[in-house]
């Protein structure tokens, strides 16, 4: 009886001392209080009452987000600034022995760097370096934990607090350089509205030149048209009179229309020729003897 609950007791240990070691985990095992070697993922049997498992590591990436750090500018301006650290365990028996507290250690060393890179950037340079301020930490930290066999991947600066007085002066640099960009585009505008008013009008007003020289010279050309078919028409009757060979009578009925043309006009003195005396005289007579010859009504 006593001989089975010893073999029961055993075989208890034996089981409690099989190991499995989860996928991305990692076993740091001490035997007799000294490193004997790191279990990686699989099935691991642990001697009893002499090896034990010193620490489990997870060697998957992990984030730690630190409370805010006070530091000042060079510009001996403090404010707050909290960073977020990506790393990875690569080493886990140098995790184990190389920091008491790594977390402690790694925070401890992100503020004091934090403070080194800030202490040499003033306000202005502070709140627009931020990827400048990351690169420089992750390689400083990359290289101070090696030692303790992490793996920094990257460090984000997660806000940056300035005091409420800088606060305040920031906004109101922020408002005024909007209301001076918004000014600026409204005098853009409006100089933009003017020239185009102005190349509107002087298109405008070398459209109704043209147009008006364009009528004169449409005008000048109907009245030279005119003129010509006057002077075509006048050439044409001398040619056609010229070949009818005409005797003095037609010749001195012509004048005599041309007389009374120039009697129509507005001329003052008139200088008849002796040849059409005599034609004007023979017209009134016969006119006044066929107005005798019209019985009244």
């Amino acid at each position: 009886m006593i001989f089975l609950i010893l073999v029961l007791i055993i075989v208890i240990i034996l089981i409690s001392n099989i190991k499995i070691v989860p996928q991305a985990r990692a076993y740091t095992i001490e035997r007799l209080g000294s490193y004997q070697g790191t279990w990686q993922t699989g099935l691991h049997f642990k001697i009893p009452l002499i090896e034990r498992i010193a620490r489990k590591v997870t060697l998957k990436e992990q984030v730690v987000d630190f409370e805010p750090q006070p530091v000042i500018t060079k510009d001996n301006v403090t404010m707050q600034i909290d960073t977020v650290v990506y790393f990875q365990i690569t080493d886990p028996k140098l995790f184990t022995y190389g920091v008491e507290n790594p977390m402690a250690a790694i925070e401890n060393l992100t503020a004091t760097t934090l403070r080194n890179i800030i202490g040499d950037l003033e306000l202005d340079e502070t709140l627009t370096s931020r990827d400048v301020i990351n690169t420089k930490m992750r390689t400083i930290l990359d290289e101070a934990t090696d030692a303790w066999g992490i793996k920094v991947n990257r460090v984000e600066l997660k806000n940056i607090i300035p005091p409420k007085a800088i606060q305040e002066s920031m906004e109101k640099q922020m408002k005024a350089e909007r209301e001076r960009r918004e000014a600026i585009l409204v005098a853009e505008g409006q100089k933009q509205s003017a020239i185009l008013v102005a190349q509107g009008e002087k298109e405008s007003m070398v459209l109704r030149a043209d147009a008006k020289r364009e009528a004169q010279i449409k005008e000048a050309q109907g009245q030279a048209e005119a003129l010509m078919t006057v002077q075509k028409a006048l050439a044409d009757s001398l040619v056609l009179l010229n070949e009818a060979a005409p005797n003095d009578k037609v010749l001195r009925l012509k004048a005599l229309e041309a007389f009374t043309k120039a009697a129509d006009g507005k001329a003052t003195k008139i200088i008849i020729p002796s040849e059409i005396q005599g034609m004007a005289g023979l017209v009134t007579s016969m006119k006044e003897v066929w107005q005798s010859d019209t019985p009244e009504t």
